[in-house]
């Protein structure tokens, strides 16, 4: 089995990244690109490809921290509709706020938890990355903050942290995609462990960051309050944890 992303994957992320990076596009952009209906079918007016892209995508908006209802719309609502309201959210003519959407059954929830998982690695990495240019930039005594073990060692628990809740994060992608009978446990794991990996990234680089961390103006406390969200969402992760240990008792 080849555990890596295919040459469309690693495109869509650099693609994804590049545009995030330079600006917030907006919903009907997103609908031009195709990520309003990465798995909807193509004669739906979708891209007919799976859920392992859209991970990818919650990843980089993740990580970009896009204010749109993308989760809401595409992981929450998307699942259960009528292939012709699927076409309206391909097109970006209709989408969902959370409120308007319910998690009925185990499907819309394992693949709820899977798209978070996703999203909290985006967030998680966008916090280590911002904590290592602070490192290497920020001087104290002549010298990089980031040689000493107090600022060092943090960002690298944050970095071990973030690649394993990465991890789990595509393994539940892949289950979702493949209707894996082990989906709900994937999933249930990877959003528990990338949630609470997301909250741990943010407070270590705000704590790396000193003062500036704090303030209004920095971006950290909007990444921070996010992954508080995610953590707290369908239960927070010792609920989850037990909820796996259920399954796999049972």
């Amino acid at each position: 089995m080849r555990f890596a992303f295919t040459e469309e994957q690693d495109e869509l992320r650099r693609q994804a990244r590049a545009l995030l990076d330079e600006r917030e596009p907006t919903w009907d952009e997103l609908a031009e690109l195709g990520w309003l209906g990465v798995s909807v079918p193509e004669d739906a007016g979708g891209a007919g490809l799976g859920f392992v892209e859209e991970a990818v995508l919650f990843e980089e908006l993740g990580r970009a921290l896009y204010p749109g209802p993308y989760f809401a719309t595409v992981a929450l609502a998307l699942p259960g509709l009528p292939p012709e309201e699927q076409a309206k959210v391909a097109s970006g003519e209709r989408k969902f706020e959370e409120h308007e959407v319910s998690l009925d059954g185990e499907v819309t929830r394992t693949r709820a938890f899977a798209a978070l998982a996703a999203e909290a690695v985006g967030i998680a990495q966008k916090a280590l990355e911002l904590a290592i240019e602070h490192a290497k930039s920020r001087e104290q005594f002549g010298k990089p903050i980031g040689i000493y073990q107090a600022v060092s060692h943090p960002i690298v628990n944050t970095y071990v942290e973030t690649e394993l809740a990465r991890s789990l994060a595509y393994w539940a992608a892949w289950c979702v995609a493949e209707g894996d009978d082990e989906a709900p446990i994937a999933a249930l794991a990877a959003k528990s462990y990338a949630a609470e990996a997301a909250v741990a990234a943010c407070e270590r680089s705000i704590q790396v960051h000193g003062g500036i961390g704090f303030t209004w103006e920095h971006p950290l406390h909007r990444y921070y309050k996010r992954a508080q969200w995610i953590e707290a969402f369908g239960g927070y992760p010792a609920k989850q944890r037990a909820d796996v240990a259920a399954k796999l008792l049972d």
